[in-house]
């Protein structure tokens, strides 16, 4: 049975990052649910190629309405990382041992939530620090998954691989 996947997204997203996990995640059944700080406006990729309507205000939602957190890569993260409600949307799932599947610089919102000390991630090269400073134990490899509820990539170039763990993590 598919699972309801919240993804939190806003302007500036990585493209690819967003779709094509996207499209796998459809296609396996999945139930997609655009989640941004108010519902029914429109974000766009960082490439200009996708755009998203948002289907969800970050006020409507609550993380047990939810199975599983998608977080794209791009700016995005970055952006949502200054508004608490995103903060501890994330944090919610991290807590309630909740799949979380984070691609290149989506490991920034986990960052800010404080839920990856021991953990171990990858993320896009300029936040290895970062998580190194997060207290994560960091790993250069296309995908990593941690304790088989976090699922982090480092590009887009990673996809299949993120696409393929994300896809295992939530059968």
């Amino acid at each position: 049975m598919g699972k309801k996947v919240a993804v939190i997204v806003t302007d500036l997203f990585e493209d690819s990052e967003y779709t094509e996990p996207v499209k796998a995640l459809k296609e396996a059944g999945h139930e997609i649910v655009n989640i941004e700080k108010e519902s029914g406006k429109t974000v766009k990729g960082k490439n200009n190629e996708a755009s998203v309507t948002i289907d969800k205000g970050i006020d409507d939602v609550s993380v047990d309405d939810f199975d599983a957190l998608f977080i794209p890569g791009g700016f995005s993260p970055d952006i949502l990382r200054g508004d608490d409600r995103f903060v501890e949307f994330a944090k919610g799932f991290a807590e309630g041992k909740k799949p979380i599947m984070a691609i290149c610089h989506g490991p920034q919102l986990l960052i800010t939530a404080e839920v990856l000390k021991g953990r171990d991630v990858t993320g896009y090269k300029s936040i290895h620090v970062d998580l190194k400073n997060a207290g994560a134990n960091l790993h250069d490899e296309e995908v990593v998954v941690c304790g088989g509820n976090l699922v982090t990539s480092r590009t887009p170039d990673d996809i299949p691989a993120f696409n393929r763990e994300s896809l295992k993590v939530l059968e």
